[in-house]
């Protein structure tokens, strides 16, 4: 591989626009079809890669790069530069494997292994197999893309682009016979890089990948670097692309559940650092159990998981529904949108004061709401009645428990002093032991429950079912 530097500072926003191809209407198609691409992610192929995508925050078209990358810029944002003409030869299909290609090679951290790794190209090679192979799989597809073939035919010669991982296992298997050796069928071959990388090794002529197939490879960034993409930015955007996919998976989206099951399978073996990863983003409750890794309040975590998701749809791209529709019955294809700035949000606090009430609880609810930006909070206590409180005074109760009258007050029909509550709450968070005659909510999607220890968690189970965690700490 020959490394080649790029002409300018690919983290210079205003350098890379300079760049620009001289016809409008490449410009104008590149965008058109990475914003497609992205909208069916976000619909049929990759919710990882949508919300990947949607963590950077400038989308520049540029010939500063021949394909496409994600750059950290090093502030704590990312970049996602894409070559135009290059996107409008591969076509559709080729800018949505390009952009899949791209964010796994950042999900699997082929950019921070291990310096022996990085230096030996049998790896490149080896990372270039593993993720085409589950782009080809996950996006449902049975070849490489192709683009044109510049000076060749007047423009109608083809070639695909990136590493064929049937080719190479093909490559592979004839040179172990060749040694009369056993070589692995092409399911175990592709099952992590590593055992790609294992494999390789194991030939007597080894494979070299071809120049130019992935910008991760063939380029360096400034000052001779690696190409520019910080560990700890990088680290954090996939963190939270990963978290929203998760959540998106346990709210019962198959697509976000079956791509994490597997970003899990073929992590496994790992090491502790990644079991710790998906243990912290509470991944294993997928399949229906909890690593044991280290002292965590989980519902800590899970209760600010949904208090975001319900909180902060605003923040990232959404596909609007009445304009695509109108888009479709003009022929056009639908275009992603973001959302902009939204009313600040509210939140009601229900206290459950008829028991013991676990401080801990309390003084985690309040912090949390205290520190999450545009939100609105109002509290109550109640037991048999409902008694509004500000953080600090004391909340009094003992009597019997009725979530009915939480329910009337927080959907402005029951008045406290002759005050009806005037706002629509976008989330109710109820903390209680359980034990009261079950309600239904006008908006149950919106109410969030915490069971205390050895409470009820019937919310859980109720129709339609309602977003409920049981508070417990301690080794899970």
């Amino acid at each position: 591989m020959v490394a080649q530097r790029s002409p300018v500072d690919l983290t210079d926003r205003r350098a890379l626009l300079a760049r620009q191809p001289d016809d409008p209407t490449v410009l104008a198609e590149a965008q058109r079809l990475k914003e497609v691409a992205l909208l069916d992610f976000g619909i049929r192929d990759s919710v990882v890669a949508s919300w990947l995508y949607t963590k950077c925050h400038h989308h520049i078209p540029t010939t500063a790069v021949e394909t496409a990358a994600v750059v950290a810029t090093g502030d704590g944002s990312c970049l996602l530069l894409y070559n135009p003409q290059f996107f409008v030869d591969i076509g559709l299909a080729g800018v949505r494997f390009v952009l899949f290609h791209e964010a796994r090679h950042l999900m699997h951290r082929h950019l921070y292994a291990e310096q022996e790794l990085r230096a030996d190209p049998l790896f490149h090679l080896a990372a270039e197999v593993s993720i085409n192979h589950v782009a080809m799989v996950r996006l449902q597809v049975t070849g490489l893309p192709s683009r044109v073939v510049p000076g060749k035919d007047a423009g109608t010669s083809h070639e695909p682009v990136g590493v064929d991982p049937r080719e190479v296992h093909q490559r592979y298997a004839d040179d172990l016979r060749d040694q009369g050796r056993e070589p692995l069928s092409y399911e175990e071959f592709v099952d992590t890089d590593l055992v790609v990388y294992r494999e390789l090794k194991r030939m007597r002529t080894p494979l070299v990948m071809p120049v130019g197939l992935c910008i991760h490879a063939d380029h360096v960034g400034r000052h001779g670097s690696e190409f520019p993409a910080d560990a700890e930015t990088v680290g954090l955007i996939i963190g939270e692309a990963l978290a929203e996919a998760i959540r998106a998976a346990l709210r019962g989206n198959r697509l976000a559940r079956d791509e994490v099951l597997n970003l899990i399978d073929r992590s496994e073996g790992g090491g502790d650092r990644l079991t710790r990863m998906w243990g912290n983003l509470g991944a294993a409750a997928l399949r229906g159990e909890t690593p044991r890794t280290r002292r965590v309040d989980w519902w800590k975590r899970w209760l600010a998981d949904t208090l975001a998701s319900k909180l902060r749809e605003g923040e990232r791209l959404v596909y609007p529904k009445k304009q695509g529709a109108v888009l479709l019955a003009l022929g056009h294809d639908p275009m992603l949108s973001r959302r902009g700035r939204e009313r600040t949000k509210v939140v009601l606090i229900a206290l459950d004061t008829s028991g013991s009430m676990p401080d801990e609880v309390v003084d985690w609810v309040t912090t949390l709401v205290g520190q999450t930006d545009g939100v609105e909070s109002h509290w109550l206590s109640f037991d048999g009645v409902v008694m509004p409180f500000v953080p600090g005074e004391r909340v009094y109760g003992g009597g019997g428990t009725n979530f009915q009258n939480v329910v009337d007050y927080a959907e402005g029909r029951l008045a406290i002093d002759g005050v009806p509550f005037e706002v629509q709450p976008d989330a109710v968070i109820m903390v209680t032991d359980g034990y009261a005659p079950h309600v239904t909510p006008a908006q149950p999607d919106r109410w969030i429950w915490l069971i205390t220890n050895g409470g009820d968690d019937w919310p859980e189970h109720h129709h339609p079912p309602m977003a409920c965690h049981r508070v417990t700490t301690g080794d899970r």
